[in-house]
């Protein structure tokens, strides 16, 4: 019996890919938006607020990166009826806005993207483009 357990952890350089990838995505669709990255236990590993974005996105952006590490699952899978009981428990650590996706390499949970500033949809679009960028699993 093992009392160690071996696991994945994105490196500095994915965190920096994923930015840089966000970044480009969101200044090509001409949406500043707020980034953030943690890893699978919700603590920021890296986070850019593109000039012209909302302030306060970035507050929503580790929300929905905090949500869907927490819960391997998009943000806005968080089920309607437990959106604002969460949101208060964890003093809003927890949102079931859109633009919040796990990053899960071969399968692996390992963190969490939040975007945040644009439509929930452009928000999503960037998250996904990051994902990319580091060749992780996009479903």
């Amino acid at each position: 019996m093992s009392h160690i357990l071996t696991s994945s952890v994105l490196s500095d350089e994915g965190v920096m890919t994923l930015l840089s990838a966000a970044i480009s995505t969101a200044s090509q669709m001409e949406q500043p938006q707020c980034i953030v990255i943690v890893d699978q236990s919700g603590v920021t590993l890296g986070s850019f607020r593109m000039r012209g974005s909302r302030f306060q996105s970035l507050k929503s952006a580790l929300a929905k990166a905090q949500t869907a590490a927490s819960i391997d699952a998009p943000s806005h899978s968080l089920p309607e009826h437990a959106r604002v009981p969460l949101a208060v428990a964890t003093h809003g650590g927890m949102t079931g806005l859109r633009g919040g996706l796990p990053i899960r390499v071969g399968g692996t949970l390992v963190g969490g993207i939040g975007v945040g500033s644009g439509s929930g949809e452009q928000d999503e679009q960037v998250a996904r483009a990051a994902l990319r960028a580091i060749g992780a699993d996009l479903d």
